[in-house]
């Protein structure tokens, strides 16, 4: 099991830039591929960036190019840089962890971008 929490949220400009970390403990975080998701009232949690065991990244489309998704296994984190920031990135953003058999999340920390 791990427990996982979120911060770095908060309120940006269209244009502008944030990090979100997500801190892992209670168990090996180096065996989890983690991932961020975001979602927003009245629709379907979307993944947004994942970074596997071994490094591989992948990203929706609508973040390509603006957001960059890490992992430290010594510190036991994964980060989201995102840049250029737009209304529509407006969201909870949560951290998540995913191993060979269960799926763990943070409890979100909200992202808001004014136009």
């Amino acid at each position: 099991q791990v427990q996982l929490v979120e911060s770095g949220g908060g309120l940006v400009q269209a244009g502008g830039s944030l990090r979100l970390s997500c801190a892992a403990s209670g168990s090996a975080f180096s065996g989890y591929a983690m991932s961020w998701y975001r979602q927003t009232p009245g629709e379907q949690r979307e993944l947004v960036a994942s970074i596997g065991t071994g490094g591989s990244t992948k990203y929706a489309d609508s973040v390509k190019d603006r957001f960059i998704i890490s992992r430290d296994n010594v510190k036991n984190t994964v980060n989201l840089q995102m840049n250029e920031l737009k209304p529509e990135d407006t969201a909870v953003y949560y951290c998540s962890a995913h191993d060979s058999m269960f799926r763990y999340w943070g409890q979100g920390t909200q992202v808001t971008v004014s136009a």
